[in-house]
């Protein structure tokens, strides 16, 4: 009779804790993602190592007291690495007769923003994802981030500024 194998649960399965906070968060994970990257399988991605990260935390670490916000912005930052690091990939262009033109234009505008985006400084895309991706008023952001809200509104006005910059000299050099 042959050995038999016994495979060892991988550890975050046997963290009861984990494994509700993934339950309860899972798609709001997901869902922040997927409206940054604007890709399912990077939002996957993101998904994944988010609670990775989580999981291999250090039992000494300082314990998350707002699971959400946590999470959320655990989320904006994994996706604005996830789309920085698509700058550096050479993209090839798809072309699809079916599209029409107007469905071309927004998806080349929805990139055009998420490359911008990934050229703001890190905290400047996180407060503006936040902010219009997520939906977070500036007083929630300012708390969130522990800093004033005038801050913010300096903050996410300079991003807004910067985008648009990016984003026109983008559009105009067509």
């Amino acid at each position: 009779m042959g050995a038999v194998l016994i495979m060892q649960e991988p550890e975050i399965f046997t963290q009861p804790a984990l494994g509700r906070t993934f339950e309860t968060w899972h798609g709001l994970v997901f869902r922040t993602a997927y409206r940054i990257t604007g890709n399912a399988a990077d939002a996957e991605d993101v998904l994944q190592t988010v609670f990775l990260r989580l999981a291999s935390r250090s039992s000494s670490a300082a314990t998350v007291e707002n699971e959400e916000g946590y999470l959320r912005r655990a989320a904006v930052n994994a996706s604005l690495d996830v789309v920085r690091s698509r700058q550096s990939m050479p993209t090839v262009p798809i072309e699809d007769t079916a599209t029409s033109s107007s469905c071309t234009e927004l998806r080349e505008m929805r990139e055009s923003l998420r490359r911008a985006l990934a050229r703001l400084k890190p905290k400047w895309a996180e407060m503006f994802a936040l902010r219009y991706f997520e939906g977070y008023s500036n007083s929630q952001i300012a708390k969130s981030l522990k800093i004033s809200q005038v801050l913010v509104a300096v903050t996410l006005h300079r991003a807004r500024k910067q985008l648009q910059n990016d984003i026109s000299s983008y559009m105009g050099g067509r």
